[in-house]
């Protein structure tokens, strides 16, 4: 039994296909199915069932397929501990991005960090907060950037800034007319929102919770674009709240409509996490001290309350 060969067993187990999972690992469809029938033969079992299109796991294929991913990541970690001891900053390194973090953040820190560590090969997906805890937890991305405090005992958080919530409030809206305003005077139902899944979501309905009140505007809308909640807000559908950074790049007809939050503002926590069992340090290093310099000057709130991403129910 190789390490190769498990390998091959969970990509045809990710792809259900031999020639999908060839593709990816590089190899010709032959080869990977041989490795894989010689792996079968020798533990005397099937793992896949080849009659089922597309390729199912039979029983004790799930279970092989389980422990060969902690084989399989365990066994990479040996070239992450002579990394540690080395001091060398270089290799794959996976970082999830919560989407309403990845559209600001990213342009400003992408270009600086992989021009001055040519080495590492960042590899970044944009996630949601409970995939990033789940691939944290399972190891298959290195660390995230996410909203916090997320209270999970397994994931180390490390704070990159703290970004204040603006008001984006149209001229036919009741808090136009007002220079700040203040968290009571939110009205839940008043507010266009970003759809389910969102952990900015959530940190508003966390702010806004205790107010009951009826849906007044005729309509519900949930969008996954801050873009769409502009757009709508505009055009007089209701106000929203933006995230600080969302609001740099808006046209100065669009900024006389932001409103910002008698201090102290509420904010949320935007930190670099990853599992506690992480070896991968310098590059983690790196990556944090890069952010924190490029977000140093673009935000200068200091004085924020912070509001969880994790409702209360």
């Amino acid at each position: 039994m190789t390490i190769t060969q498990l390998k091959y067993v969970l990509s045809v187990a990710k792809y259900r296909n031999f020639t999908i999972a060839a593709e990816y690992s590089f190899v010709t469809q032959p080869t990977l199915s041989m490795q894989i029938q010689k792996l079968e033969d020798q533990l005397d079992v099937k793992i896949f069932n080849r009659s089922k299109k597309p390729i199912e796991l039979t029983e004790v294929g799930e279970k092989i397929v389980n422990q060969a991913r902690v084989i399989v990541d365990e066994s990479s970690r040996i070239i992450d501990i002579v990394h540690e001891q080395k001091g060398y900053i270089g290799g794959d390194f996976k970082l999830g991005i919560i989407p309403t973090v990845m559209p600001t953040l990213l342009p400003m820190f992408l270009n600086n960090f992989t021009k001055k560590y040519p080495k590492v090969k960042l590899i970044i997906e944009e996630l949601t907060t409970e995939n990033i805890i789940e691939k944290l937890i399972e190891g298959n991305i290195d660390a995230a950037i996410a909203a916090t405090p997320l209270e999970n005992e397994t994931i180390i958080e490390r704070p990159l800034y703290y970004e204040p919530f603006v008001g984006l409030i149209p001229q036919n809206h009741r808090l136009f007319n007002k220079k700040k305003i203040t968290p009571i005077e939110l009205e839940v139902d008043d507010i266009l929102l970003l759809e389910d899944g969102h952990c900015f979501k959530d940190s508003v309905l966390n702010l806004c919770k205790t107010h009951k009140t009826d849906n007044k505007k005729g309509f519900k809308l949930e969008s996954g674009s801050f873009n769409t909640l502009i757009n709508l807000s505009k055009e007089g559908l209701g106000m929203t709240l933006l995230p600080y950074l969302h609001t740099l790049d808006l046209n100065e007809v669009d900024k006389k409509h932001l409103r910002e939050f008698k201090s102290p503002p509420p904010a949320r926590e935007v930190s670099l996490i990853y599992h506690k069992s992480q070896l991968k340090m310098q590059t983690i290093e790196s990556l944090k001290s890069t952010i924190d310099g490029v977000v140093r000057g673009a935000i200068s709130f200091s004085d924020v309350k912070i509001i969880s991403p994790l409702l209360n129910k």
